[in-house]
This record gives structure tokens, C-alpha cells and sequence, in this order.
């Protein structure tokens, strides 16, 4: 038996097993639909630049030309990407109650798009943003719309305020989503944790209310002593063998 079906047969056995799963996915999940994580070795955007200097309130409110020259191009590349395999079958799970939803660090709404139903995007999304004056909100196709015509930063049509995406920046509070998605670990007797370093608090804390927990990453977590189940390998190629023996 090769190393990822034994995985997958252990993982569907704890999630047969399981009372009450959730998934908790970062930006591994979505390397695979074409956008580049965070913080693996090399490659990762937080190797090669200050995630302070670049993605933070103070970077916004210091240079907001900067911060939308170098944030919307990724952001729109985000907006138009496709779900992947991993994507798609955690839907397939929460369709056929094998999970109760997918807890997310990810921007990029591409569980949404893949069908799933109970998602909590704890660091926000890119489907809207909202004046940093008046509050008043837009679809994210606004500020597209306006930094293709040239217009850095996007401004607001009713008190010319900077608008800013619905996105949780570092130094911004956390999002309501977090805290539902922490009502929603009530109780969890298994969290499936998909390409995430767990190095981002303060998610990288859920996993300590989950009874137990399977973790796939390309690379190893912090957390990888505590999991009854490991692997280092792509999503895709997991969720599609774990797809095959849960028959979905």
C-alpha cells in the first residue's frame, strides 16, 4: 500500500468515527489553483518581502500608492482564480456530512466558488471593500475597476475616502468569522488542517480545540507531534484518494 492511500484510509476512519469535523484550510490549499503561499522556503511572498512593510494598516495609511501597486495585482489574480481538487471534494464532503465546514485563512473564495456552504473566511475576502472615510461599501470590482483606469489609491464616488478591501491586514482586529468560526470548534472531535503553517495567530491556536487532528502541508507545522495523522504532500493529490475511498 503506497504511503498517501494509507493516510487517506486512516483519515477516512477518523472521520467516520468523528461526531463533529471541520476543516481548516491556509495558503497551501491554493498553490495548486496558481497562487503562491506565504511562507514556504524560497518561494514564499513573506520570505522575500516584510508582510509589515507591504500588507499591514500602517503600510495603507503611510503610502496607500504603494500598497495598492503592490497588493491589487495579486489580489486580482486571487479574485480570478479557479478552485482546485482539495477545494472541490472538501465541498463534496460538506455536501455528504462527512464535514460541517471549512474554517479558512485564505482570500481567495475559492471554497465559495467550489460549492461549499459553511465557510468562516476568518481573514476576510475579496468580494467587497469599503471607504476608510464614510464606511460606505463596494463590490472589490470597484477599486479594480478604478486602479485599471489609473486611479491609485481607489477612491470613494461619495467623500473621495481611500477604499480599502475587505481583507484582514496585519495590525487589523480580527474579523466576525473568526469568532463565529471559534463557536463553531465547539465541540470539534476532528480538524482536518490543509496547507496551513500554523505560524499565523491567532488561528494557528484552534487546532487546541479540536480532540484530535489530521494535518496535510508540504511542509511540517508545529503541530505535526500532535496529529494522529501527517503528511507532507500536495492537497490535491490527497483529497482525490481520500474522494475515491469515502465514495464521493
Amino acid at each position: 500500500m503506497d504511503f498517501l492511500r494509507e493516510i487517506a484510509l486512516k483519515t477516512a476512519d477518523l472521520i467516520k468515527r468523528s461526531g463533529k469535523t471541520l476543516a481548516l484550510t491556509g495558503a497551501g490549499i491554493s498553490t495548486e489553483s496558481g497562487i503562491p503561499d506565504y511562507r514556504s522556503k524560497g518561494t514564499g511572498l513573506w520570505e522575500k518581502y516584510d508582510p509589515m512593510s507591504k500588507a499591514s494598516l500602517s503600510a495603507l495609511i503611510s503610502d496607500p500608492v504603494e500598497f495598492y501597486n503592490f497588493n491589487l495585482p495579486r489580489w486580482i489574480k486571487y479574485a480570478n482564480a479557479e478552485p482546485n481538487t482539495a477545494h472541490r471534494v472538501l465541498a463534496k464532503m460538506e455536501e455528504k456530512n462527512f464535514i460541517r465546514g471549512v474554517i479558512t485563512q485564505n482570500i481567495d473564495g475559492l471554497h465559495i466558488k467550489a460549492g461549499s456552504r459553511n465557510v468562516w473566511e476568518v481573514h476576510g475576502h475579496l468580494r467587497t471593500c469599503r471607504c476608510m472615510g464614510c464606511n460606505n461599501k463596494y463590490d472589490f470590482s470597484e477599486a479594480v475597476r478604478q486602479f485599471e483606469d489609473g486611479i491609485v489609491p481607489p477612491k470613494c464616488k461619495t467623500c473621495g475616502g481611500i477604499l480599502r478591501p475587505d481583507v484582514v491586514l496585519f495590525e487589523d482586529p480580527m474579523s466576525s468569522d473568526y469568532y463565529r468560526a471559534l463557536e463553531a470548534l465547539e465541540g470539534c472531535e476532528l480538524l482536518i488542517v490543509v496547507g496551513s503553517s500554523l505560524q499565523v495567530y491567532p488561528v494557528a491556536d484552534m487546532p487546541y480545540l479540536a480532540r484530535q487532528m489530521v494535518i496535510i502541508n508540504k511542509e511540517p507545522t508545529p503541530f505535526d507531534s500532535r496529529a494522529a495523522v501527517t503528511a507532507h504532500c500536495k492537497a490535491g493529490e490527497f483529497f482525490e484518494e481520500l474522494a475515491s475511498i469515502l465514495k464521493i
